[in-house]
């Protein structure tokens, strides 16, 4: 076979854009400059407390410091201005700003990088990263929290059917409906706290796995970065992705509870439920059925859970069977990451739009509320602190009330005091104070019910948390 054929052969063996053959392939899969250049800011930031550090240590002159550093911010400016060319053959955003600082500033450049490696440089950029986006995260928590207590002050009052299984099971108010959501991202921003309490430790000087010879200040370094502390422990502060794991956790953990709500609007503004309804701003219409207004928005933040889970298990799977201790396949944890950060700041944004924006229609909710005679527990309540009956033979008595009153397609408040009585004779008119919606929810005045000065309650103890 003549070179030209072999070449062809390899060409077509290697194929499209890898037609180059194994140094095409090599460069595409090695590379990671199409996303991490997301770590500019941190990867100089770092860089500058480095450089400051040997400088300090008498490692480098302070002649180096000052190049390095206006070399930094010089490079910092021009990837913000867009000025900066990102080179796929420089695999990284460390090497394209190392190589750009060396055309700048020349073999000072070189000297930026004693007593580190990429190991530690991509470790401490990502926390810092990840750091940045779980502040964020609070603050986008924190206000869908607001929003949520504003509803619930504004509805503290408003009776809705509670649901057990989608059937209707006793009325609550839909303050205390929105005040259980409240909980929910309460418990969400409280993980996002406690992730940024464990990952607050510097991993910059541990180098590549084992520490370096030189004299390194890792406090100095630590504090000059923002962190608590520098980690202890060189090969796991290398190896450890725990904080980037934890992240997607917990997004995945709180997409689920916004997707829980984005369910419930989906159901809510049906016709067939018609308990809200959402502006224009958060529906669309149908190209072809001009009757149609869809929730959207609600749908897309359900969605958006199936790609943070998604992300949280990919992440996983590359890293349980890593040994100690850098491995290249970290490099796939930094897409994961800022997808799922991407989508849990849009869901959040979203929801606490929808959540301000939907309208309550208080009379649709009232009358769902005393349908599939909800009031039974009510009345089985009574008989045992009125009449004396044990709560089982209160059941019983309830379940005949209930089938009576589904045998006349009437709710159990219209049963007649006599019919009531012939159904068991210790029934008095006292009964019609329990069994209308309004009197359920007001008698549910224990601590966390639905009772509204128990809903007003637990929003005054929110505000004051948030």
């Amino acid at each position: 076979m003549s070179e030209g054929n072999s070449n062809s052969s390899s060409n077509q063996m290697w194929g499209g854009r890898f037609a180059a053959g194994p140094a095409s392939i090599m460069e595409e899969i090695n590379a990671s400059i199409g996303f991490d250049k997301k770590l500019y800011a941190q990867d100089i930031a770092g860089s500058i407390a480095h450089a400051t550090m040997l400088a300090a240590q008498k490692i480098i002159t302070d002649a180096d410091r000052d190049q390095i550093i206006a070399g930094l911010n010089q490079i910092k400016g021009e990837i913000e201005s867009g000025q900066f060319v990102f080179s796929r053959k420089l695999e990284d955003i460390h090497m394209n700003v190392e190589s750009r600082l060396a055309e700048l500033i020349g073999p000072a450049a070189g000297r930026l990088h004693t007593g580190r490696s990429r190991n530690d440089q991509v470790a401490v950029d990502f926390r810092l990263w990840v750091k940045a986006e779980l502040i964020k995260t609070d603050a986008l928590m924190t206000g869908l929290i607001k929003a949520f207590l504003d509803k619930a002050e504004a509805h503290a009052d408003t009776v809705m059917p509670g649901f057990t299984h989608l059937q209707t099971a006793q009325p609550v108010t839909f303050g205390h409906h929105c005040m259980a959501y409240v909980e929910m991202i309460g418990r969400d921003r409280s993980r996002v706290r406690d992730a940024i309490a464990r990952l607050d430790e510097s991993p910059l000087g541990a180098a590549a796995l084992a520490g370096t010879p030189y004299p390194i200040d890792r406090h100095m370094t630590a504090t000059a970065l923002g962190f608590r502390e520098p980690t202890r422990n060189s090969i796991d502060t290398v190896s450890d992705r725990d904080f980037a794991l934890e992240f997607l956790s917990l997004a995945a953990i709180s997409a689920t509870h916004l997707s829980r709500f984005a369910e419930e609007i989906v159901i809510w503004t049906t016709p067939q439920f018609g308990f809200i309804r959402l502006s224009d701003a958060f529906s669309t219409g149908s190209s072809i059925m001009p009757q149609k207004k869809n929730p959207d928005a609600a749908e897309l933040v359900r969605a958006k859970t199936g790609r943070i889970n998604g992300s949280l298990i990919a992440l996983l799977t590359v890293m349980k069977g890593l040994p100690l201790a850098y491995s290249k396949d970290m490099q796939e944890d930094k897409e994961q990451v800022f997808d799922a950060a991407e989508s849990l700041e849009l869901a959040l944004a979203a929801m606490t739009g929808m959540v301000a924006d939907m309208t309550v229609n208080v009379t649709r909710m009232k009358a769902a509320a005393g349908a599939g005679f909800s009031t039974a527990t009510d009345l089985a309540d009574w008989l045992v602190r009125a009449v004396g009956l044990p709560f089982r033979e209160a059941h019983h008595v309830t379940g005949r009330a209930v089938a009576l009153a589904e045998s006349k397609a009437c709710d159990l408040s219209d049963l007649s005091l006599d019919e009531l009585q012939a159904i068991h004779p210790g029934v008095t008119e006292d009964v019609y104070k329990v069994v209308t919606v309004e009197a359920s929810v007001a008698a549910r005045k224990s601590y966390g019910g639905t009772a509204p000065d128990q809903v007003r309650s637990q929003i005054a103890a929110w505000r004051g948390r948030v």
